[in-house]
């Protein structure tokens, strides 16, 4: 059985987690999800790949997971998600005279345009990401969403060109395919989130989202349906924990777990007589951690944050009244209380928090709805654009795979092998198609024999 929609198999690497979520698109265009598997995140700060052995463990466990969940699964590729400190992004103009004047632009003369534009002079042990066209001009016509179809002699484009690091996304290439996977793309992460978080209208409004990771803040800002700039700011999760961890002398879980259960963003929301006991060490006597005290930390370290989101919007003049749209926040980070009125206050927009579930079919699992999943589910619309656009780069047939309907944490478990050598899943995507074939013969002589006793009566 055939599918008219592919696969589509999201990979985020995270400084706290790793997630695989699985999916294609159903009938009603909403995104269907197959599998879900995470994994507790080692080697990896402030969204590096840091220590490739631990990332290839952390990856495969969180594969077994995503095999668990739906055994019928078979995942070769997959799109990654990047992000880190050395993320660097550049505008710049390409330009091309055609050719062939007397005919309509064409898509294929629009990428043309676009991959000229990897050949853009970089610093060395720098290397192009992604190229986004933000927009078009034909000849003395400007602002151009889409030149195909016009007729001119010069088509010309503003670009946003995203960099990073060599040595950075090939120890990302190296741990995925180590880990037994192939890269179909890279995707810098807050695009990703932006596609899972937000829709068209956000993206005329004017609206810049922020998603607040693990080891990172990344930021995407978006006005009259452009991409105005990305930045990764780095700091995120990870450094509220230290800081909780440094300023109240806890042990690091504790700082997590009190971060997670008792954090607030915005110190004067917190009760000044509420306290928080803690296991002495070693036989000592217990402490008292004051939740206020607590909440200082983090609104410092939170609107340490925030001030670089406004650094940013400042540069590109849009710190203002021109985000109709306002800030959405996304990511782990997002989840802290009140940090919607924290936001509003420092940057003097309004702020919402982006949930990944617009997209989503209705049987989705719950947890897949967490903002903290928005880079993943992002990752997968990404695949799906790509395919809808260039459908020749995808395999012709689909196989057919049930929809994950739970949402529980499945058991680490491994590919078992039959005695013919296939793994368990290979062997049950075999006998299902055999099944299927099956069930098509058996139909088509229960309605020839039907046909023939139409005719008898």
């Amino acid at each position: 059985m055939s599918n008219s929609s592919p696969i589509i198999v999201g990979l985020d690497i995270g400084t706290t987690k790793i997630a695989v979520i699985a999916g294609r698109k159903n009938e009603f265009g909403k995104l269907e999800i197959l599998g879900f598997g995470k994994a507790d995140s080692f080697g990896v700060q402030h969204g590096m790949v840091l220590n490739i052995e631990q990332t290839i463990r952390a990856i495969q466990e969180a594969l077994q997971r995503c095999y668990a969940s739906n055994p019928d699964l078979i995942i070769e590729e997959v799109y990654v998600g990047i992000a880190g400190k050395h993320i660097q992004s550049l505008q710049t103009r390409g330009e091309m005279i055609r050719t062939d004047i007397e005919s309509e632009i064409s898509r294929q003369e629009v990428e043309q345009l676009i991959q000229d534009q990897y050949k853009t002079y970089i610093p060395t042990g720098d290397q192009i990401i992604d190229v986004i066209p933000q927009e078009f001009s034909v000849d003395q016509y400007q602002n151009i969403a889409n030149p195909v179809g016009y007729s001119g002699i010069k088509i010309g484009a503003n670009f946003h060109i995203i960099t990073g690091n060599k040595l950075a996304i090939r120890n990302i290439y190296r741990s995925v395919e180590k880990a037994g996977l192939h890269v179909k793309d890279l995707v810098l992460q807050p695009l990703a989130s932006a596609a899972a978080v937000m829709c068209d209208q956000d993206l005329e409004a004017g609206v810049a989202i922020v998603d607040i990771g693990g080891g990172t803040t990344d930021m995407a800002v978006f006005y009259e349906g452009i991409l105005r700039q990305t930045v990764v700011i780095p700091y995120g999760g990870e450094n509220i924990t230290n800081d909780i961890k440094n300023g109240l002398g806890v042990l690091r879980t504790q700082a997590e777990q009190m971060k997670v259960q008792f954090g607030c963003a915005l110190a004067d929301e917190a009760k000044s007589n509420a306290y928080i006991t803690i296991p002495g060490l070693r036989g000592q006597q217990p402490r008292e951690i004051s939740v206020k005290n607590l909440a200082h930390i983090i609104q410092a370290r939170m609107q340490e944050i925030l001030d670089f989101v406004m650094y940013h919007l400042r540069q590109i003049g849009l710190d203002s009244k021109y985000l109709n749209g306002g800030i959405v926040l996304t990511g782990g980070g997002s989840q802290l209380k009140h940090l919607i009125q924290l936001t509003e206050y420092v940057t003097g927009l309004s702020a919402r928090i982006g949930y990944p579930n617009e997209h989503l079919a209705s049987n989705h699992p719950e947890e897949l709805a967490r903002p903290m999943y928005a880079t993943c589910i992002g990752l997968i619309l990404k695949g799906l654009n790509d395919y809808e656009n260039h459908p020749e780069n995808f395999e012709k047939e689909f196989i057919h795979v049930n929809a994950l309907k739970t949402s529980g944490n499945p058991a680490k478990e491994k590919p078992q092998q039959t005695a013919s050598g296939e793994t368990k899943k290979e062997s049950n995507v075999r006998n299902k198609r055999l099944r299927e074939f099956l069930d098509n013969i058996k139909s088509g002589i229960i309605e020839l024999f039907r046909d023939e006793e139409d005719k008898t009566i």
